[in-house]
């Protein structure tokens, strides 16, 4: 194949197949504990560390790391003071994070407004060694977490107050949880881009619900589905020259759609027969 002549491709590619391991399975959880958004919050503070590294003149992925970290731990704590309304936290960590990156982008110079569209929307281009590494320690990292705290984060995933009960520390494991799923997002931004990193942490999430009949099939099928979307998005933006996260974006909407419109017939036929 063509692409695979590019030495940037095959960084894309690797670093594709890496999130495909990392985004649906942290994905799967926000969409049970119907914290979706948090993702897309995550996601729009993860620029105003974009934005910061720039005006520091330092490395942007090591200061959204840092930003998103905070964030995580501060939507836990407005999370807890804001019991009943949980969607004010993620509106204040949104607004506050856009609010702060549009106002270091304007104190930065002019040169880095061309770097911080390639975060905004993903670029194949700028994907280095170093982020391809990054990704595979994240990767590693929570295959290692989902193997030893898979059963303890599934009680609190489906019964918050059950797992408090059981003695399990709710709130420092809520803390590592959004952190993780912040660092997730910081590292995976230059290749999605910052404002559709949500959909492709939730779009395998919501695929897999509505075809695996178990937690553990949900997390394999999400995985698989993020493997088809990665790629095929890659390969699609190669050949059309569209930007990378837009074009995953849209495979995955349509794989969405083409599942659900499938999922209907069956269950139509089904419906049928025992008629």
């Amino acid at each position: 194949m063509a692409l695979l002549s590019y030495e940037f491709m095959r960084r894309a590619l690797m670093a594709a197949v890496l999130i495909a391991g990392i985004a649906p399975v942290l994905g799967v959880f926000l969409v049970i504990r119907r914290q979706s958004l948090m993702a897309d919050t995550l996601s729009h503070v993860s620029l105003a560390g974009v934005a910061l590294g720039f005006f520091l003149h330092i490395n942007p992925t090591l200061t959204t790391v840092i930003v998103v970290v905070i964030a995580a731990v501060v939507l836990e704590y407005l999370r807890s003071i804001y019991k009943t309304y949980t969607e004010i936290a993620t509106a204040i960590l949104m607004s506050g994070g856009l609010a702060l990156a549009l106002i270091l982008m304007k104190l930065s110079e002019g040169s880095s407004t061309l770097s911080m569209q390639s975060y905004l929307f993903g670029s194949i281009i700028t994907i280095t060694k170093e982020q391809v590494l990054l990704l595979a320690i994240l990767f590693v990292i929570s295959f290692i977490a989902l193997l030893l705290f898979k059963k303890p984060m599934y009680v609190l995933t489906f019964d918050e107050e059950t797992a408090h009960v059981d003695g399990l520390p709710t709130r420092f494991m809520s803390i590592v949880f959004n952190a993780l799923t912040g660092v997730a997002i910081a590292v995976m931004i230059p290749i999605a881009g910052a404002l559709l990193i949500s959909a492709i942490m939730v779009l395998p999430a919501a695929i897999s619900m509505r075809l695996g009949k178990s937690f553990n099939l949900v997390i394999l099928i999400s995985v698989f589905i993020g493997l088809i979307g990665m790629i095929g998005g890659l390969t699609t933006s190669f050949y059309m020259d569209t930007p990378p996260g837009a074009t995953i974006t849209l495979i995955f909407i349509v794989l969405f759609l083409i599942v659900s419109l499938l999922r209907r017939l069956f269950f139509h036929y089904k419906k049928k027969q025992r008629v």
